[in-house]
């Protein structure tokens, strides 16, 4: 695992199947982000069985199978959908096809797991929001900066007991290293990866709505700029946003690709989650000059002020919940309504930002 390389940040967790071998058997379609080996890892952990691999650069799939020696190389991308067995295809190709390879599977009568942002035009939702209406299968989506993060998870169990009451505000910060040298050309297209609320972005949106226990948001206030990377017009390295939920809860986020150098791992990711009874902050990746573990949590409440390291210890129950889900028709993991609402919400953020830079000046985008 890649600490250095947020693309390639792919975590492993102990295994933990609810199902028999054979008994879920799933598909990579797409290997354009290093995501893809994140997601396939929760999914084996919880006991799917990976079958097929397809991307058209042969390079990436030979790479793929060194790490899953099971898979077999598909054909073609038909070869996968037509095969009856496969129950749910993972995919990972650039985040504007992501859609479209959507449609594609549940067409073809199988759940779908995107990497985030599932999206990178409203119209691509709306299209997905029919789809799985017609076809009542599932298109989820890997916000794996809570879902694939022990402290976050733990976060999440801390609020459902109540051990801060009532979540009123929920700040994050979402810094990723740019690596700019070993990135492909289209992530710094704006066409092709959304921009960076879009992209980023999504997985803050996705754990205030979750931590806040909301419903819907509005987005207040956005900001996108381009400090650092001048050379890349179309790129942003900087954005944030302001929000409202529907149960009164406020939000405010950052996230960039300004990490410096001398930091061990790809980003300081941090959430702070303030309650009318304590707050909660995570360190997700790092606890910076201190322990490069991460997975660190600090709480205060009115009874205790704790911190828990759990890196090892709390584990990812988001994939057997979603295989689950799979297999009986529940919306136990995350709800579609939850999982398009975490997606609308960043392209909105996204589409009404201003735009500022260095000099000072602001522009609507």
């Amino acid at each position: 695992m890649k600490k250095s390389d947020g693309m390639n940040y792919a975590p492993k967790g102990k295994s933990a199947p609810v199902v028999t071998d054979g008994q879920f058997i799933i598909a990579a379609i797409g290997l354009d982000h290093g995501h893809i080996y994140g997601m396939c890892n929760g999914l084996i952990e919880a006991g799917a069985t990976l079958k097929w691999v397809y991307d058209k650069d042969s390079k990436k799939v030979a790479d793929f199978c060194k790490t899953y020696p099971q898979v077999q190389p598909a054909q073609s991308e038909k070869e996968i959908l037509e095969d009856p067995d496969v129950k749910l295809v993972a995919g990972a190709t650039i985040t504007s096809k992501r859609c479209d390879l959507g449609l594609r599977v549940l067409d073809h009568g199988k759940h779908y797991f995107t990497d985030k942002s599932p999206f990178t035009t409203l119209e691509q939702l709306e299209l997905a929001r029919k789809k799985t209406a017609e076809t009542g299968l599932k298109w989820a989506v890997y916000y794996s900066e809570r879902l694939h993060v022990e402290s976050a998870v733990f976060a999440g169990q801390l609020i459902e007991q109540g051990a801060i009451g009532k979540v009123v505000q929920v700040l994050g910060t979402g810094p990723h290293r740019s690596n700019v040298e070993s990135r492909p050309n289209w992530f710094f297209e704006r066409e092709y990866y959304g921009g960076i609320l879009c992209d980023i972005g999504s997985h803050q949106i996705e754990q205030f709505l979750f931590y806040s226990g909301a419903k819907d948001a509005k987005v207040v206030h956005s900001k996108i700029g381009n400090y650092k990377h001048q050379q890349y017009p179309e790129f942003e390295d900087f954005g944030d946003a302001t929000l409202i939920a529907d149960n009164g809860a406020t939000d405010y986020f950052r996230v960039d690709w300004l990490t410096p150098d001398g930091l061990k791992t790809w980003g300081d990711g941090r959430t702070t989650i303030l309650g009318t009874d304590g707050y909660i902050e995570i360190r997700k990746y790092i606890d910076i000059a201190r322990d490069e573990d991460g997975d660190h949590l600090y709480l205060v409440n009115h009874d205790t002020e704790q911190h828990f390291s759990l890196n090892g210890k709390v584990g990812f129950p988001y994939f057997g919940e979603l295989i689950l889900d799979c297999l009986n028709d529940t919306e136990n993991a995350m709800t579609q309504e939850h999982t398009f609402k975490a997606a609308e919400l960043c392209l909105i953020a996204q589409r009404d930002a201003i735009y500022v830079n260095d000099k000072f000046t602001v522009n609507r985008v």
